[in-house]
């Protein structure tokens, strides 16, 4: 009965006007950011924090999470249509869909996009109410060694996951973590890696470095690589599935949404590998495994619910333990940050009406994406036609705006410029930069629970090991490592990955 009590609070809460309104704001932004290749939701979410500043907090954190699920949606859109994903969670999505709509199929393919997005959806936002509870009292015993070996091996795991070479993407967290280093040491009260720069004394802000890496980032990648978008449909018709349709959606749907929770509580697993791992599941056990990749229903219900699950279950270990498991959730915990709220178990005992809340409103959003997206094809359809060299000057314009309006500093806007270049570079150099933005966000706060764990324990290491929670996770880390660097796993990974591609 007490969770009854809780989604009840939630959805007072949520389904206030002015909050009704923010939700719908953020799934409509959402949806339009994941149409159009080349944004996403970590930069769109980056230049829109300084707008936050202003608003209440339930709302602020509304509006975020629309637009990081409401992005899943509208990266299949481009993917079906034009063989050209908005999101990197819809490249498996296009496999199936294009074909789909290459056949005049691209209103069912919607369809079942839409439909299994919002039953993954749904039924993640409930496993997210049961979930959180016992993971809360879990967690409000964690101490400050516990918390350092959870953040080791979130960032192990980030590791292991990451797309492309193991190297890289240690090199990456590594970079993170000695960014994250970067202002004035807590405790000493002196400046360090500043270069006497009074620009740096007080850190490099998140905000900046996430709207390079990912904005410009991706803007100068999609420049060089702007491509001829042809529409397989002018016109979209059929959007209703059939009953045989549906019940070859049923299996694919349930796999892809349980595949999408447990992936996307990992850290950097979420949306993009819970596609890829859906539509391998599917394609080896379903009996029309030989349409896959001819335009299979199969191919797109699966990894679609698969992502959408994958982006909402990431909000767990965000909600409940204070640990982000994607770059975006890292962006939610700075937005919690600057509305004063410190992430963490805390949040659902202290706050009960804003935790239970903002997942009542994942619900409310995803009703709201089903009942927009199909309606407005049209729309998204002519925003798929504008060429892409006229758009970025809007998209430069706001993510220089954005991060001027954080402190009223040009020194951000050139640094944001920097991180631009050197995220075009990560690109080329095949490094993914997510682990960077992890190891960012997670090194001060890594540091923090280490000094604290080595100040109880009068100095003695040994504190990590001998917890019990923290000397397992430990070992599970270690042991993730161990295994994924043996020659025969590093091999079937790669193979895994080229797959992918």
């Amino acid at each position: 009965m007490e969770i009854l009590a809780n989604l009840g609070l939630g959805l007072e809460m949520a389904a206030s006007l002015s909050n009704l309104l923010y939700c719908l704001i953020g799934v409509f932004l959402g949806t339009a950011i994941g149409v159009l290749p080349g944004l996403g939701p970590v930069a769109t979410i980056a230049m829109l924090l300084p707008i936050t500043f202003g608003l209440p907090p339930t709302s602020a954190l509304i509006m975020l999470a629309g637009i990081y699920y409401g992005a899943q949606y509208g990266g299949s859109t481009t993917a079906i249509l034009v063989n050209l994903p908005g999101e990197s969670s819809s490249v498996v999505t296009a496999i199936d869909g294009y074909q789909m709509a290459r056949k005049g199929q691209a209103g069912k393919a919607l369809a079942v996009a839409a439909i299994g997005s919002f039953v993954a959806g749904t039924i993640c936002t409930f496993l997210i109410a049961l979930a959180a509870p016992p993971l809360t009292e879990v967690a409000l015993k964690f101490g400050p060694a516990e918390y350092f070996s959870l953040m080791t091996l979130g960032l192990v795991a980030s590791i292991v996951l990451a797309s492309g070479s193991l190297l890289h993407a240690l090199g990456m967290i590594l970079l993170g973590l000695l960014l994250g280093m970067v202002g004035t040491d807590i405790n000493s009260g002196l400046a360090r890696y500043s270069f006497d720069s009074p620009h740096l004394t007080d850190g490099i802000n998140f905000v900046v470095v996430a709207m390079g890496v990912f904005g410009l980032g991706e803007i100068i990648a999609n420049l060089q690589h702007e491509t001829t978008r042809t529409m397989t449909a002018s016109k979209i018709t059929g959007l209703l599935p059939s009953w045989a349709d549906l019940r070859r959606m049923v299996g694919p749907v349930l796999r892809g949404t349980g595949m999408g929770t447990v992936l996307g509580i990992l850290p950097g697993g979420g949306a993009m590998l819970s596609s890829f791992a859906s539509y391998a599941l599917e394609k080896k056990i379903s009996p029309n495994s030989e349409n896959f990749g001819k335009g299979a229903i199969e191919g797109v219900a699966a990894p679609e619910s698969a992502n959408n699950a994958g982006a909402q279950a990431s909000f767990i270990p965000m909600l409940t333990l204070g640990i982000p498991s994607n770059p975006v959730m890292a962006l939610m915990i700075g937005a919690m940050m600057i509305q004063g709220i410190q992430p963490g178990p805390s949040v659902m005992t202290e706050q009960p009406a804003l935790f239970w809340g903002l997942i009542v409103s994942m619900w409310i959003g995803n009703a709201m994406l089903l009942v927009l997206n199909l309606p407005l094809i049209g729309l998204w359809v002519k925003m798929i036609s504008v060429p892409y060299h006229l758009l970025f000057p809007a998209i430069l314009v706001f993510c220089a705006i954005g991060v001027f309006s954080l402190s009223n500093n040009a020194f951000d806007v050139y640094l944001m410029a920097s991180f631009g270049l050197v995220g075009y570079m990560f690109r080329k150099l095949d490094c993914e930069p997510a682990p960077l933005m992890l190891g960012f966000i997670l090194g001060p706060m890594m540091e923090e629970y280490l000094r604290r764990a080595l100040l109880l324990s009068r100095g003695d290491p040994m504190v990590f090991i001998e917890r019990p929670i923290s000397g397992t996770m430990l070992v599970i880390a270690v042991i993730a490592l161990v295994v994924v660097i043996s020659p025969a796993i590093r091999k079937k990974r790669e193979e895994a990955f080229r797959e992918e591609e």
